[in-house]
């Protein structure tokens, strides 16, 4: 059953970040005892004060078998306290993004290259109107880790295989998680550009890689 207007009134004030708060519960389902390491806009200024980036936050949480970064974030859903936003079929976007990354030894730790990706596809969001879902294939145009040696130059989206998607007060979340895909596997996808290629190329990869992880040392 829905949350009326006087139920969400009386449980939430001003400053709660509602959005925030069910973006938390459902990482506390996966991360019951992990505190992760939080960052909040690379621009130090949020989106909705006038900075240039609009991701609010990102989670950085590590994994073990196998090991990796596991990259979520704060801001492409209705994050904060809003009664008018209640009930909606989709909370803003419908999303967050995120990404599973395997250490790579020049990133000399958190890779926050990644995080400005998130923030460059969060860009293109709100300039375009488009948002992002599963099954979906994005271009990078070259390698997606600025002038590295790597196969990986571009990605291909998923439901997060742990995160899936979760109701909130302001409507419907997706966990969109980006994976990393060769040059080959790129071509092969435009070549067929639909979602059935797509969602069957993900299936086959979760044979061998369950949790989708990107690892910028993989050649095709």
């Amino acid at each position: 059953m829905e949350m009326t207007r006087e139920e969400y009134e009386s449980k939430f004030n001003a400053d709660d970040a509602v959005g925030w708060i069910s973006i938390d519960q459902q990482l506390a389902k996966v991360y019951p005892q992990k505190e992760p390491r939080h960052y909040g806009p690379l621009c130090g200024l949020h989106y909705m004060a006038g900075g240039t980036d609009p991701i609010d936050g990102i989670n950085v949480y590590d994994r073990e078998d196998p090991v990796h970064y596991h990259l979520t974030t704060y801001g492409m859903s209705h994050l904060y306290y809003s009664p008018d936003q209640l009930g909606q079929d989709f909370s803003k976007w419908g999303f967050e993004f995120t990404f599973r990354l395997a250490p790579f030894e020049e990133d000399e730790g958190d890779p926050f290259w990644a995080m400005q990706v998130f923030n460059n596809l969060a860009r293109y969001v709100y300039s375009s109107g488009r948002w992002f879902e599963e099954n979906q294939f994005i271009p990078a145009k070259g390698p997606i880790r600025l002038n590295t040696d790597t196969e990986i130059v571009g990605f291909v989206t998923s439901l997060d295989p742990e995160l899936g998607k979760i109701k909130t007060p302001h409507g419907e979340v997706s966990f969109i998680q980006l994976i990393g895909v060769t040059e080959k596997e790129l071509n092969d996808i435009m070549e067929d550009a639909n979602t059935d290629y797509i969602a069957n190329f993900i299936a086959q990869m979760k044979q061998s890689n369950p949790l989708l992880v990107t690892d910028l040392t993989r050649r095709s």
